[in-house]
């Protein structure tokens, strides 16, 4: 135990071992020990010695501690030693470093890893990763940390949360593959976040931030494990903006799971947690004093909502933040920092391009940014106010930018905001008393600062972007250069500062400008080729061998000139299409004005410009190119070069190629227009098919109807002509020729019984008549069906259709006719069995004889009999029915029985399953306590305490028992 004494700082008794040595016995210890507290002992020691002797700890006693965590789950205090150790050999700590270079030398002997001696920060960096490397070389070591986390215990869950952070910082991507396929990976560390020791749950955030980290699909797993729901109720808990440290790991993990990941913004956004974000954003009048690490949080937030609104994200999706952003009031909230006194300027620059991004491409929130109003006397758009700080050469840069940005953003895709800032340049709404942007404008592109000229010029370009109309109408701005001399247009003065020579910086940006003016517009080139000095002077700018500053300003030029020939409608006759190209030729070279044009593409910062739309410059010095530009440099630099290159000829023969197509496009065209007008007539025809359709449905029920009310007169019919001829034959074998007033009233019942039957064989005819008519309909339906097709196509069917609706009409207002027909038919029924009854009480008054009074009290009991017969039947049936009613219910009352009965039969066998298995377990726990009773019994033997035999126990036990039985058995 001499390395014991030496570890725990006891004297040694002979010359100390040396640490490697100390180690090797620690760790033989650790392998051979059958004692779980000498394994303890030991581990404990090599944690102690962890951090001065790294190298020799992770070489020699990694396995050994592995396989700690393996056999010995069950005692927490092993575990969290051996976690522990492993973060101390993994970590690559500064002062752990330290450590291990001042010991470096005296425990040289033994080197597993070869690492420079001039550089020791490199030399613990790979021992870190190589021991990381090691450790997950077995996936299974990774997945046997990922159990150890669902240990409660802090002494082992808080090491082995360190553990993976620490493996995840050496070693990433391998870390991520493995724990993406392991069993619930992912979902053992989502349960770091709801720990209530907030130790744990701070270290599973970072964690969790180096596990999200450039890994899609985990990223998807934890925010549909409730991430996004937990991290937000976190940040509140805390404070928001206020809030401390967590709130930033919070924010940093929400940024993690949300940047370029289009599902998990599509899944923040439907979750409606954009929504929770506005609060974040509160701010009061007093902003003075802010913390840093308050600054520090808003600017997570900030960089959260721009993460969402993005321009690198697909259009649908950022239109769909910024209008859930503007509903829910978040954009005003961001306005409302923007006007803000006393944030601070970082703070405030990131405001403004996250409000930029917010209302880019988005015509509602645009039309809301244009309305709102800085806090000033007079109130002043706050897009003034914005373009005041961009001219202003004392402001800082980043702030520029951020306006330059904000208002690049206000005028894309909006030709409305376009025409709003030219229309502050026009003569006649220009407001003396008030300052409006195209002022500014103006100001700054004219002005000292190199830097105020260039953002001018993007600005006003942005004005002009894609807005053919407002290219048109800024042409008309007259500027008053010097008192007593005539107003020149704003393009004359663009070009008279470029001949001057002024700064690169001022050139770029007013050829960017006059590049992005005059494309695609014949009449703004028309005006610049109208000036007579133009065009010398691009020529000679071109031509000229000049430095590496100059060759942007060659390029630029070079475009602005390939555009007045690319988009030159001849108007002129000294500067059409063949002339500039013959000029170019002769002064410059098709070969030199193409290599010219190049320039541009090839310049460093033109592909850093290209690559997103917001300006972000080191220094003001490289802030040359504009996003919108370099796209349009892509669009013309192609169409330039061939237009140099062609001859006269090809123009020709591609102007008519042009025209051929252009008539090819219009016949298209027309074929088109008419196809999606057959497409309307097919539809239109297809909608009355179907209206037909339910009409015929409509008529087949109210024929069937008539036809049952048709029926039913018949049978009231014959029933009534079988009683008339009843008392007719009656009344003719006991009146024969005695009665004159009897014969004339059976000579009235004939004739009217005759009529009767007439009109109903004109009922029956007309019924003929419908099915006849009926069937022709089906017909005519089934052959406008089949050829709808071709009555699309063809411009004659509109007759026909209109000729079958009114003949639909007339068949409407027939069967109307029948039924008011039918009804009537009813009505004279009624009357003529009124009729019959009164003539047959007239024939017996006036008959009188015993016979007739006989026969009709017959028929009246007849009657009697068959009525009652008929309710007894009624009532039959009634009580059948009251009585099928009541089985009914006794049916369903005995299912429900048995449903109870099945439910309480499966409980009980559920509570008969669990008694069982508590049995079992019993029977299991009885089990071990007889196996350690008799190891301790055998344990006092072995010392020599005297014990008690299992068997005499046992029949002493079964005596105690026999007499308790005898005892029940008497008291029974």
């Amino acid at each position: 135990m001499n390395f014991f004494r030496g570890v725990m700082g006891g004297q040694p008794a002979g010359p100390q071992p040396s640490g490697a040595e100390t180690i090797q016995k620690l760790c033989d210890r650790v392998a051979s020990s059958t004692l779980l507290e000498d394994r303890r002992d030991a581990v404990r020691a090599l944690k102690s010695l962890s951090k001065k002797y790294r190298l020799e700890v992770g070489t020699q006693a990694m396995n050994h501690l592995l396989q700690i965590l393996q056999t010995d789950r069950s005692d927490s205090e092993i575990i969290g030693y051996a976690l522990d150790t492993l973060f101390n050999i993994i970590c690559n700590d500064e002062e752990e470093e330290q450590d291990e270079s001042e010991d470096a030398a005296s425990m040289g002997k033994q080197k597993a890893v070869a690492v420079p001696d001039e550089n020791p920060q490199k030399q613990v960096d790979d021992l870190g990763v190589q021991f990381t490397d090691k450790l997950i070389q077995e996936p299974e070591n990774v997945t046997l940390l990922l159990t150890m986390l669902e240990e409660f215990d802090f002494h082992v869950r808080w090491p082995g949360v360190k553990l993976l952070t620490i493996l995840l910082k050496n070693q990433c991507v391998q870390l991520q593959a493995i724990i993406l396929v392991s069993p619930m990976g992912v979902s053992r560390l989502m349960d770091l976040l709801a720990d209530s020791r907030e130790v744990i749950r701070n270290d599973g955030l970072l964690l969790l931030q180096q596990l999200t980290k450039n890994n899609a699909a985990i990223q998807k797993i934890v925010a549909f494990e409730n991430a996004f729901e937990r991290l937000l109720d976190i940040i509140t808990e805390e404070g928001s903006s206020d809030g401390g440290i967590v709130v930033e790991d919070c924010l940093i993990l929400l940024l993690n799971l949300l940047r370029n990941n289009s599902s998990n913004q599509n899944f923040f956004k439907e979750g409606s947690y954009i929504q929770r974000m506005k609060p974040w954003f509160e701010v009061g009048d007093d902003n003075s004093g802010w913390s840093a690490q308050k600054v520090t949080n808003l600017h997570l937030m900030l960089q959260l909502v721009r993460v969402m609104v993005s321009p690198t994200n697909s259009p649908g999706a950022t239109a769909s933040c910024q209008k859930s952003m503007f509903q829910c009031g978040l954009l005003q909230q961001l306005c409302t920092i923007l006007m803000a006194t006393g944030v601070p300027a970082d703070i405030l620059t990131e405001t403004i391009n996250t409000v930029s991004e917010v209302i880019r491409g988005s015509q509602v929130n645009q039309d809301f940014f244009a309305s709102v109003n800085a806090p000033s006397n007079p109130p002043r758009p706050a897009i003034v106010v914005l373009l005041m700080s961009m001219v202003n050469e004392r402001q800082p840069f980043v702030l520029r930018c951020a306006v330059l940005y904000c208002f690049q953003c206000f005028l894309y895709r909006n030709q409305k905001g376009q025409g709003e800032i030219v229309a502050t340049l026009l003569p006649s709404t220009i407001d003396a008393n008030s300052i409006s942007a195209g002022q500014l404008l103006c100001g700054g592109l004219f002005s000292a600062d190199s830097l105020s000229n260039w953002c001018a010029a993007v600005a006003l370009a942005h004005a002009l972007q894609d807005n053919l109309t407002q290219k048109e109408q800024l042409l008309r701005v007259q500027l008053a250069t010097s008192l007593g001399k005539p107003p020149v247009s704003l393009l004359q003065q663009c070009t008279n500062i470029l001949s001057q020579g002024s700064k690169v910086q001022t050139r770029v940006g007013l050829l960017m400008l006059l590049c992005t003016w005059i494309s695609n517009c014949p009449i703004a080139v028309t005006h610049f080729l109208h000036n007579q000095e133009n065009v010398p002077f691009l020529t000679g700018q071109i031509s000229e061998n000049l430095g590496e500053d100059e060759r942007l300003v060659q390029g630029l030029c070079a475009l602005l000139l390939g555009i007045c020939i690319y988009h030159n409608d001849n108007s002129l006759e000294n500067y059409t299409k063949e002339k500039l190209k013959q000029l170019i030729e002769k002064r410059i070279g098709k070969e030199n004005f193409v290599e010219k044009l190049s320039f541009i593409t090839k310049h460093e910062l033109y592909s850093r410009a290209a690559q997103k739309p917001q300006p972000v410059f080191p220094s003001p010095e490289q802030m040359l190119f504009d996003h919108e530009f370099t796209k349009l440099v892509k669009d013309l630099e192609g169409v330039i070069t061939k237009a140099v290159h062609k001859s006269s000829e090809e123009e020709k023969k591609e102007e008519e190629t042009k025209k051929t197509i252009e008539q090819h496009d219009s016949i298209v065209t027309q074929y088109k227009e008419l196809i999606r007008e057959q497409d309307s007539q097919l539809q239109e025809l297809r909608e009355q098919v179907s209206s037909m359709s339910s009409q015929k449905e409509l008529m087949q029920s109210s024929l069937a109807q008539q036809l049952s009310q048709i029926q039913q007169h018949k049978d009231q019919y014959n029933l009534l002509k079988l009683k008339l001829g009843k008392d007719s034959q009656s009344q003719a074998g006991s009146q024969a020729g005695s009665q004159a007033d009897g014969a004339q009233v059976n000579g009235l019942q004939t004739e009217e019984l005759s009529q009767l039957r007439e009109e109903v064989e004109e009922l029956r005819r007309q019924q003929a008549t419908l099915h006849s008519q009926l069937g022709e309909k089906d017909t005519l339906i089934t052959t406008l069906r089949s050829g709808s097709s071709q009555e699309a196509g063809d411009a004659t069917g509109g007759p026909d259709n209109t000729d079958m609706t009114q003949e639909l009409e007339a068949r409407r207002s027939q069967i109307q006719s029948q039924q008011a027909e039918i009804s009537q038919l009813q009505t004279e029924r009624t009357e003529l069995l009124r009729r019959a009854e009164a003539k047959s009480s007239e024939a017996g008054v006036a008959g009188g004889s015993s016979e007739d009074s006989a026969l009709l009290a017959d028929l009246e009991g007849r009657l009697a009999t068959q009525t009652s017969e008929t309710d007894r039947l009624k009532a039959e049936v009634k009580g059948l029915t009251e009585g099928q009613a009541g089985m009914e219910q006794q049916l369903a009352s005995a299912t429900s029985t048995v449903a109870i009965l099945q439910a309480e039969k499966a409980k009980l066998q559920g509570e008969l399953q669990e008694s069982k298995k508590e049995q079992d377990d019993l029977l299991m726990l009885l089990a071990d306590q007889d196996q350690k009773i008799h190891s301790l019994k055998q344990k006092l033997k072995d010392l020599g305490e005297a014990v008690d035999d299992d068997d005499d126990l046992r029949e002493q036990t079964d005596d105690d028992y026999d007499e308790e039985e005898d005892d029940e058995e008497k008291d029974d």
